[in-house]
């Protein structure tokens, strides 16, 4: 069975009111379950509901009601749920993110949606994730319960998969490149754009830096954090060379080879090391690495933002 539903917040009342796509027919409290298009969780059917106009109210303010604080309350940390990574979950924003998400394999667990985008941008994203909680309301109502606007009106909570091992990411890639201490939710997400677009095999991450399943970060990748292979790794990055990798550290030093150099495209296997936005790459780091390498400058700029870094330095690397 499948229908619409409203949701609305008035003088304390949580209030669903559910208009079945189904001929007409008397509908039990029992029956409202999770369809594809209902818009809250299984209720107990032996409490008391008034049926008439098939709307229920529930005297829980929205951030009350169970289910909803994946999208209003719980911090990113919460989501990812250290102590059972396996009940971890993450946020994906707008239908065309989400898209991506469910190509990919990933798992969904409900979906927060503005009213208008039921029969909208999201009517697909519904069929698609069959039955689970779809809360819907209007724009406003959803903007106070997430305290942001949502991008093109639609969210969706997933299952956050046990990242891969090392051997596994990196099967088969030639080049890679490793984010040691990236920060920035938005340089995150543009590196992943980057790298899908470019050619880079597959991401590695130090555990200093965000968290590339962070909403931000997977909006701003336009969903490529769910193309390419990813997973962390932890320094030193000489444990590359087990893999047969040779490590390119970026920075800025007395003896780097400059990018284009071609001396760079003489390895097969080559592992791209970006920095964090401010101090980049540490001493160590550098010190550890095979080769250094520098973007050549003009006008007397020193750097370039590490997205911006990351994708020039892609596109001159990329295997031939």
């Amino acid at each position: 069975m499948k229908g619409q539903g409203r949701l609305t917040h008035e003088r304390g009342l949580f209030t669903i009111c559910f208009v079945p796509t189904v001929p007409h027919g008397l509908l039990s409290a029992r029956s409202f379950c999770l369809f594809s298009h209902i818009v809250f969780p299984a209720v107990n059917p032996h409490r008391h509901f008034s049926l008439f106009g098939l709307c229920l109210s529930f005297p829980f303010p929205p951030l009350q009601h169970p289910g909803v604080e994946v999208f209003t309350s719980l911090t990113e940390a919460q989501l990812r749920n250290r102590l059972d990574p396996s009940q971890g979950i993450f946020i994906a924003e707008s239908p065309k993110v989400i898209h991506v998400a469910l190509d990919a394999g990933y798992v969904p667990l409900a979906l927060l949606c503005e009213e208008r985008h039921i029969t909208g941008d999201a009517a697909s994203l519904i069929e698609r994730c069959g039955d689970i909680p779809v809360y819907t309301g209007e724009r406003e109502l959803l903007a106070s319960l997430t305290g942001y606007t949502l991008t093109r009106g639609v969210l969706c909570a997933m299952r956050r998969p046990a990242p891969p091992t090392l051997e596994t990411v990196l099967h088969n890639t030639q080049r890679i490149v490793v984010i040691d201490g990236v920060v920035d939710t938005t340089n995150i997400g543009a590196i992943f754009r980057s790298a899908a677009a470019l050619g880079v095999d597959a991401v590695l991450l130090t555990p200093s830096s965000c968290d590339p399943l962070n909403r931000r970060s997977i909006r701003v990748s336009m969903g490529s954090t769910f193309l390419v292979p990813w997973t962390w790794v932890t320094p030193p990055l000489t444990c590359l060379h087990d893999y047969g990798f040779t490590t390119a550290a970026m920075a800025l030093t007395d003896d780097s080879l400059a990018l284009g150099d071609p001396r760079l495209h003489q390895y097969d296997r080559l592992a791209l090391i970006m920095g964090t936005e401010g101090d980049g790459l540490s001493a160590q780091t550098i010190a550890e690495a095979d080769l250094v390498v520098r973007i050549p400058m003009s006008h007397q700029v020193d750097s370039l933002n590490v997205a911006a870094a990351a994708a020039v330095a892609f596109w001159e690397l990329r295997k031939r």
